[in-house]
C-alpha cells in the first residue's frame, strides 16, 4: 500500500519541520555551546548566513520536489542528478545519518528527563528508563497516522516558542548593560578565522529543514506545499535563532556571554530564569526543554521510517520495508525498523554508562552521534545541490536558469565549504582536543556505507551489462 495520500497542509508541514529543529534545544543548548566553544560574538550573525545559504539551497532543492515527488529527497534527487550508483551511496548515508541524529537525541532526552525526575522527587532513575519511556512513545506514535504526529509536535512546538519569547523578552528588559548590535552582526565577521567553526554549530541547529519535501507524496499540493513549508520554516529558524542568540549575549552582557556560556552551557537559560522567574515557571521550561528534545525523537523518526519505505520500495533495501499500515498508510515497516535500531543502541549504550558520570550519556552518545549526523547531512546537501544541475541539465522543464543552475550551484560550493569545516573542526564538534581514531570512526561511519552502497550498485549494473546482449548493451 501507499502513504496517506495529500493530508498535510502547508502549516502542517512547518510545524514538521521546525519540530525536527527542536527550538527551545537549539537555542538553550546550540547557542550557548556554540558561545563557550568558539569565544565568537557573532554567533547570531551565523544564523542568517547560513539561513540565506539553506534559502538558496531549497530553490532548487523544492523545486525537484515538483517532479520527483519521492519520500526518499536526497537518495531520489542524487539518484535522478547523478546516476543510480550515485544515489544509493546517498540513500546509505542518509539512513545512517538520520538514524545517528535521531538515536542520539534519545542520549540527552534521556539525561535531561531523568536529571530533571531526581531532582524533583529524590530518585536516582538512570538515564536509560526515561529514554526508553520515550522510545516506547516514538514508537506508538510512529504508527499512527502522521497528521496524528502533527497535532502532537504542534503543542509542543508552540510551547517551545513561549518559552523561548518569554526568555528574550526578559533579557532585554534586565539586560545588564547596553546591547552591542554592531558585535552579535558584524559582516566583517563573515570571513574571520573562527567564524568556520561557527557555522559548523550553526547548522546542526537547522537539520530537519530539508525534511519537507519526504512528505511530498502525503501533501494537499504536492507542487506547492512542500517549496512554500520548506522556505518558511528557513526564515522562520533564522531570524527565531538569531534574535534569540542576540538575546543570549543581551541577557548575560556582550562582555560576558561567552564566560557565562562556559560556565552553565545549556543550563545558562534555566539559571537565567531561576534568578527571575517564579519557580514553577523554571519547572515549567525544563519539562519543556524535555518535550521540545522529545517533538525532535518523533520528527525525525518520521523521516527515517519513511526513508526506509523509500528504500524499500526502490529497491535499495528490501522489498518488506516498503509495507504500510492498511489502518494509519503509516510506513509501519520502516517504522518498527527504526525503532529496533533505537532499542539496540540505547541498550549498548545503558551497558557502558555502568559506572559513569551523569554527564557520560551527553558526551557520548548525544555528542558523538548527532555532529557525526550533521557532518553526512552537510555532504548529502553538498551532493543534492549539484545533483539539481545534473538532473535539470538531462530534463527539459520550464523552470528558470536561477533555479536549474545559479541558485544550486551557489549553494553547492557554499555547503561544501560546511563540509570541509565540520571535517576540520570536528575535535572540537566532539568537544575533546584529540579525537584521534574515534574521529576517524564516527566520520567512517557515516561515510563507508555510502561507498559500499555505490559499489554494490556498481557490481549489479555490471553484472546486468553482462548479462544482457550485445545488441541491447548497445543502448542501455
Amino acid at each position: 500500500m501507499a502513504l496517506e495520500q495529500r493530508t498535510l497542509t502547508v502549516p502542517a508541514l512547518v510545524v514538521m519541520i521546525i519540530a525536527a529543529s527542536a527550538p527551545l534545544t537549539a537555542v538553550a543548548g546550540g547557542v550557548t555551546t556554540n558561545y563557550a566553544v568558539t569565544g565568537m560574538s557573532s554567533v547570531p550573525l551565523s544564523f542568517l548566513l547560513i539561513g540565506a545559504v539553506l534559502l538558496i539551497f531549497s530553490i532548487g532543492y523544492t523545486a525537484m520536489s515538483r517532479h520527483i515527488p519521492n519520500a526518499g529527497a536526497f537518495y531520489a534527487y542524487v539518484a535522478e542528478g547523478l546516476g543510480r550508483i550515485a544515489g544509493v551511496g546517498a540513500a546509505m548515508v542518509a539512513l545512517v545519518s538520520y538514524n545517528l541524529m535521531q538515536i542520539g537525541i534519545y542520549g540527552m532526552f534521556g539525561f535531561a528527563a531523568s536529571s530533571f525526575l531526581n531532582a524533583t522527587f529524590d530518585t536516582a532513575m538512570p538515564w536509560w528508563v526515561t529514554a526508553l519511556v520515550a522510545w516506547a512513545a516514538v514508537g506508538f506514535l510512529g504508527l499512527n497516522r502522521v497528521d496524528f504526529s502533527v497535532k502532537v509536535l504542534g503543542i509542543i512546538v508552540a510551547a517551545e516558542f513561549l518559552v523561548v519569547i518569554v526568555y528574550n523578552i526578559m533579557a532585554f528588559a534586565l539586560a545588564p548593560q547596553a546591547p552591542q548590535p554592531e558585535a552579535a552582526f558584524n559582516l566583517s565577521d563573515a570571513l574571520a578565522p573562527g567564524m568556520g567553526a561557527v557555522v559548523a554549530f550553526t547548522i546542526a541547529a537547522f537539520m530537519g529543514f530539508e525534511s519537507g519535501t519526504i512528505y511530498n507524496e502525503e501533501v494537499k499540493d504536492p507542487q506547492r506545499t512542500a517549496r512554500r513549508a520548506t522556505m518558511i520554516a528557513i526564515i522562520i529558524i533564522a531570524c527565531f535563532y538569531a534574535f534569540s542568540a542576540f538575546a543570549v549575549a543581551v541577557g548575560e552582557g556582550a562582555d560576558n556571554v561567552i564566560a557565562a556560556s562556559a560556565e552553565n552551557g545549556p543550563d545558562l537559560l534555566f539559571v537565567f530564569f531561576a534568578a527571575h522567574a517564579p519557580t514553577w515557571f523554571v519547572d515549567l521550561s525544563n519539562i519543556l526543554f524535555i518535550t521540545s528534545l522529545f517533538a525532535a525523537l518523533l520528527a525525525f523518526h518520521n523521516v527515517i521510517a519513511r526513508y526506509f519505505y523509500s528504500m524499500g520500495r526502490g529497491g535499495a533495501l528490501p522489498k518488506f520495508l516498503a509495507v504500510t499500515s492498511r489502518r494509519t498508510h503509516a510506513p509501519i515497516a520502516g517504522s518498527l525498523a527504526q525503532s529496533l535500531l533505537g532499542l539496540i543502541v540505547i541498550v549498548a549504550f545503558a551497558v557502558a554508562s555502568r559506572g559513569q558520570e551523569p554527564m557520560y550519556i551527553v558526551f557520548t552518545m548525544f555528542t558523538w552521534m548527532t555532529n557525526s549526523a550533521a557532518f553526512g547531512l552537510v555532504l548529502l546537501m553538498a551532493l543534492t545541490s549539484f545533483a539539481v544541475i545534473g538532473y535539470f541539465a538531462r530534463h527539459a522543464a520550464n523552470d528558470s536558469l536561477i533555479t536549474r543552475v545559479i541558485a544550486p550551484l551557489i549553494s553547492g560550493i557554499a555547503l561544501f565549504y560546511v563540509f570541509v569545516q565540520i571535517i576540520i573542526n570536528f575535535d572540537i564538534l566532539l568537544g575533546v582536543e584529540d579525537p584521534g581514531v574515534l574521529g576517524f570512526v564516527l566520520q567512517g561511519i557515516v561515510i563507508v556505507p555510502g561507498l559500499l552502497g555505490s559499489l554494490a550498485a556498481a557490481v549489479v549494473r555490471l553484472g546486468r551489462r553482462e548479462s544482457q546482449p550485445a545488441s541491447e548493451l548497445s543502448v542501455s
